[in-house]
């Protein structure tokens, strides 16, 4: 499993690709927080990363299927999957390998952002940060990640063009973040059931931890969601 993931992380950074991925990740952040006045930090007045935990999440939308769509899709493509099945490995190493590899891209991706928190830190006059919440944002970004992570590389795992799978972990990951929270809001679940539909979606349980409180149930929720989609890449795998 450990030499998949590492085979992972080598291939990602074999190429410009990778890295050009990475720098624009950062620098969209860059722009957002500090250039753009519409959205800078320094225009607010007092020390807040809210805009960044509320903005990065929508650039992690396109930056995760970006890392994960080649995980399957260009082993598929090559041929080389039919050589990684001669591997002694399980199918569930395989799928577990892959997963940590991209896991790893990501928090590579988000470690450098920490600077951000470090620069509004020091340039407050008073109080600084909410320390409490800026921590739970992170964990919530990490949890965030790793789920994208989960539905990008089984969106790869059903398709040897890596477009499609770019575009399928796009959209499953978006309808994920957003989609139940929107349907929630449809007049006909006002009754009540709008709450408990609200709940299936990544943003009601990403806003929770943000507040600073890891509660256990949203880490059921990430967990979950992550050995579901990894579960039915892993049956995908065994079926061809």
């Amino acid at each position: 499993m450990w030499m998949i993931c590492k085979k992972e992380w080598q291939q990602f950074f074999s190429s410009l690709t990778g890295y050009i991925a990475i720098l624009l990740f950062l620098l969209l952040n860059g722009l957002f927080l500090f250039v753009f006045p519409d959205t800078s930090l320094l225009d607010f007045g007092y020390a807040s990363l809210n805009g960044y935990f509320s903005l990065c999440p929508w650039i992690l939308l396109f930056l995760v299927p970006t890392i994960t769509m080649r995980s399957f899709a260009e082993e598929y493509k090559t041929g080389t999957f039919e050589l990684l099945k001669t591997w002694p490995v399980t199918p569930a190493q395989i799928v577990w390998g892959k997963f940590l590899g991209a896991l790893l891209v990501v928090f590579a991706a988000l470690l450098p952002t920490i600077v951000y928190a470090i620069s509004m830190q020091q340039l407050s006059a008073v109080g600084g940060i909410d320390a409490g919440s800026t921590i739970g944002s992170y964990i919530g970004l990490l949890l965030l990640g790793a789920v994208f992570t989960a539905v990008g590389i089984c969106s790869s795992s059903f398709t040897n063009n890596t477009v499609v799978a770019f575009i399928a972990g796009a959209f499953i990951c978006f309808f994920l973040y957003t989609g139940f929270e929107a349907i929630s809001k449809l007049p006909v679940f006002k009754a009540g059931a709008d709450y408990y539909i609200e709940m299936l979606g990544i943003n009601f349980h990403y806003t929770s931890i943000s507040r600073g409180v890891v509660d256990t149930r949203d880490l059921i929720y990430f967990a979950g969601v992550i050995v579901l989609f990894l579960f039915i890449t892993q049956r995908n795998l065994v079926k061809r």
